[in-house]
């Protein structure tokens, strides 16, 4: 992935509502391979209450009493609105690439046509992200103790667990038939949700070991020929090898922690605590660029993205040590990486919404709140990044070895954040040029969460994608708090 302060980033049609085989996102075809299997509903009409007779007058309730609190507002559906979010961002980012079947890839921005996709940078990594996120949703599709498996787009079309399949297939044939690029990070995004995917795979009796055997063979060699002992330890940010880096070196870390090598995710990080770790904030700095004169140079940003995978890394590995910098790194996400409230619902709208509205998409934006949420970095690559950090904080709020007090930082930080992205959503236009992409519940999110999608990303803006798997990527790590999906 390319820096803010580095050189420049690397270089779809959705469905429409129709009879018949519903079709697959991004396609305008019917997917034929996926069983129906009609899920419960509830009853369209309800049986009304008792009422009185219209000649007598309703016994009054008792007035409460003037110090008695308000009854609490009923709990957000987290899940509804992740699946809202994907089935948004499926439909208007989603399409095949070249038109070949059995393939699924992102457009990068919206409004635009595929052959303009085309020719864009290539965005390898936004791309990896996309398929964590679907593998996100498809973990959710199989259901929880009080959800029956369900598709979030329908019975018709594909699951999110089949997308993302074939999104990797896109990304391969993209990518010009392999998943090597130049950049050791964007290669261990991917490393990291296939890996996940192969999980999602077995769990719903799906399992493509071959492929996936193949993917960590071939990204595990680059990994090792990265992490050399150049500047002490790390993990090299690119095949210039000059620059060695938090954004690298903690996702391979953490990628060795999942795949059984906990002795060289450990080396890795400890090389993170020593050289990139700033005692004074508790945070992790951006990385060591080797000059022209051989010397290391301390890039000292601080980003956001870079505490969510040293954090995974940390809890994957585990001991005393390594949740204590955990717990450390998360309440310094609270002091240093957050900033004052975002948006609420207008008074009166519900996530129930109305006949019109039953996902609640319409309710207005109308300003902030008290909560403080979490910073972002604006659009591009930036626009990932508070996702990823959400990410892993949701682990960190579920993991039941951290202090009590800490867990409760992160998720007050998910929900808080989930919740400003949510209130800032805004319904696509039916005249302009984003509704020929998506359908009419399609939803767009704001880059920034204090901030309404109308003024971020008002009609005839351009819409990132980068974005857009942000806002979702912190609407599924709310979801996997509530529901208990890892």
């Amino acid at each position: 992935m390319t820096q803010p302060d580095a050189e420049s980033a690397r270089g779809a049609t959705a469905h429409p509502d129709q009879a018949g085989p519903a079709a697959e996102p991004g396609t305008g075809q019917p997917d034929n391979t996926v069983a129906t299997a009609a899920g419960n509903q509830a009853p369209a009409d309800q049986a009304p209450g008792n009422q009185a007779p219209a000649d007598q007058a309703p016994e009054k309730e008792p007035p409460a009493p003037a110090d008695q609190a308000p009854a609490p507002a009923a709990p957000a559906d987290w899940a509804a609105r992740a699946d809202t979010a994907a089935r948004s961002v499926t439909r208007l980012f989603g399409q095949r690439l070249f038109f070949l079947p059995g393939t699924h890839i992102a457009a990068i921005t919206r409004p635009s046509s595929r052959l303009k996709n085309l020719a864009r940078p290539w965005h390898y990594w936004w791309q990896a992200h996309y398929v964590d996120c679907l593998v996100d949703t498809g973990r959710r599709e199989l259901g929880t103790a009080g959800q029956p498996p369900s598709k979030f787009d329908g019975e018709r079309c594909p699951g999110a667990g089949r997308l993302a399949s074939r999104l990797v297939t896109g990304i391969r044939l993209r990518n010009f038939l392999t998943y090597v690029n130049s950049y050791y990070d964007d290669m261990a995004w991917l490393a990291l949700a296939s890996l996940r995917l192969e999980h999602l795979a077995e769990e719903s009796r799906r399992p493509s070991r071959w492929r996936h055997g193949r993917i960590r063979k071939s990204l595990t060699l680059q990994f090792d020929s990265a992490s050399t002992d150049d500047l002490g330890g790390g993990t090299f940010w690119s095949t210039k090898r000059d620059f060695k880096n938090t954004p690298a070196t903690a996702p391979v870390a953490l990628y060795y922690a999942r795949t059984g090598n906990p002795v060289k995710a450990q080396a890795l990080l400890d090389w993170l605590d020593a050289k990139l770790f700033d005692p004074g904030r508790g945070l992790y700095l951006d990385g060591l660029r080797i000059n022209a004169a051989g010397e290391a140079v301390l890039v000292d940003a601080v980003y956001t993205y870079n505490q969510g995978p040293v954090l995974g890394a940390l809890l994957e590995l585990g001991g005393t040590a390594n949740l204590a910098r955990a717990a450390e790194v998360v309440d310094a996400v609270a002091r240093h990486l957050t900033i004052p409230g975002g948006g609420t619902p207008e008074a009166g709208a519900t996530d129930a919404g109305t006949a019109a509205d039953p996902a609640g998409t319409d309710a207005p934006f109308t300003g902030t709140s008290g909560s403080a949420v979490l910073r972002c970095d604006g659009t591009g690559d930036g626009g990932l990044f508070t996702g990823i950090l959400a990410r892993y904080l949701a682990l960190a709020a579920r993991d039941g070895r951290l202090p009590e007090p800490t867990r409760a930082t992160a998720a007050q930080l998910v929900r808080d954040t989930a919740e400003a992205f949510w209130a800032g959503r805004r319904s696509i236009s039916p005249g302009e040029a984003l509704a020929k992409h998506g359908r009419p519940d399609s939803l767009i999110f704001s880059f920034e969460p204090a901030l309404p999608a109308s003024s971020t990303y008002p009609p005839g803006a351009a819409v990132e994608l980068s974005t857009q798997l942000q806002a979702w990527m912190t609407l599924e790590a709310a979801a996997s708090m509530s529901t208990g999906v890892r």
